[in-house]
């Protein structure tokens, strides 16, 4: 007799758990100082369980990092299929209490953080980053160009390097709120607006 069939469902139910066990032990001892024995006991599952879906722990850091990569810009992408086109701080606002109440239920930040650091030693993770980053600049990119056929912004203003700066806000948010505690969305989105209004820089004579 062959082995059994296992459904889609099933594999996918099986790799979320193995993530989720991973996470949490990430959070609380740390990516280096979590071991695969750790992930599987907090999974309840065999070696065989989990090295049909993971072939390492570093597998399971890239899996979780694309993932939430996954979910980030698939969160940009459903704001900006709005038919109106609200202010930035409102995108923004939206964006980042998506994403804070995904960590909730997920946690993350703390984890993407510590990926982070894994970039510059793991190719293949720093490629996937990379093509995320890319896709996250279209996306705000597109976001820009709406507000420059608007008139609200200049139409010479550098749409790339922009969208630059506004991925960096999100990751910084990300960042404060992985080391310094939950930061409360409504209070730096009130941080962000004076900056958005304000003509800060100085006019030359």
């Amino acid at each position: 007799m062959g082995m059994p069939k296992v459904s889609p469902e099933h594999r996918a139910a099986q790799r979320q758990r193995i993530l989720d066990a991973a996470r949490r032990c990430f959070m609380r001892e740390g990516f280096h100082a979590t071991s695969m024995q750790d992930i599987l006991r907090e999974a309840k599952l065999s070696a065989g369980g989990v090295y049909l879906y993971f072939k390492s722990k570093e597998e399971i850091v890239e899996a979780i990092a694309i993932d939430t990569l996954a979910f980030f810009t698939a969160t940009l992408e459903e704001l900006l299929a709005r038919d109106d086109l609200p202010p930035l701080d409102t995108v923004l606002g939206d964006a980042l209490r998506i994403l804070r109440e995904h960590d909730r239920e997920q946690p993350t930040f703390r984890v993407v953080v510590q990926v982070w650091g894994e970039v510059g030693r793991a190719p293949h993770l720093a490629a996937q980053v990379a093509t995320a980053q890319a896709r996250a600049r279209v996306l705000f990119g597109r976001l820009i160009e709406g507000y420059q056929a608007r008139g609200d912004l200049d139409r010479d203003a550098p749409v790339e390097r922009i969208a630059q700066v506004l991925i960096a806000i999100m990751m910084g948010y990300v960042a404060q709120c992985a080391l310094l505690g939950d930061t409360d969305v409504d209070a730096f989105v009130t941080g962000l607006r004076p900056l958005l209004d304000a003509g800060l820089r100085r006019k030359s004579d």
